[in-house]
């Protein structure tokens, strides 16, 4: 079992809360099909350059930049993004693998009694999964 450390965070005035998470692309319009059609995320905001995606009633936002605009070249690779799983993970997971999600390792059970898995979407980001428990 993992255990849950909750800190007080501060609020009004001037707290600061995370926005989104700046997630590399190739191209915007592929990565936003791949994480609501493949994820099950949401558009949250589809703007000329501000395009977001998450759940708009948990967590945060993936904000899907373009390398060429940041000046930063495209760096595949782990993200150190988690994404959260409500339910059974190696449910979600067959049916990640049934719409083609590209699997870098299959659901776990870790030592410390939690499942996990990591995805790779099209730019080759990796994201781990984990069940809720």
């Amino acid at each position: 079992m993992v255990a849950k450390k909750t800190a007080k965070c501060r609020k009004g005035p001037g707290a600061a809360w995370v926005a989104s998470v700046a997630v590399m692309v190739a191209d915007r319009e592929r990565a936003k099909r791949w994480y609501t059609e493949k994820l099950g995320f949401s558009v949250l905001h589809d703007g000329e350059h501000w395009i977001t995606v998450g759940r708009g009633d948990k967590g945060g936002a993936l904000h899907l930049c373009l390398a060429s605009e940041g000046g930063a070249g495209l760096e595949p690779g782990n993200t150190g993004i988690l994404v959260i799983v409500e339910g059974d993970l190696k449910d979600e997971c067959a049916r990640l693998k049934g719409r083609g999600v590209e699997f870098v390792h299959e659901p776990t059970l870790q030592p410390w009694g939690v499942w996990d898995a990591m995805v790779r979407d099209p730019d080759g980001n990796e994201i781990l999964l984990m069940d809720d428990q």
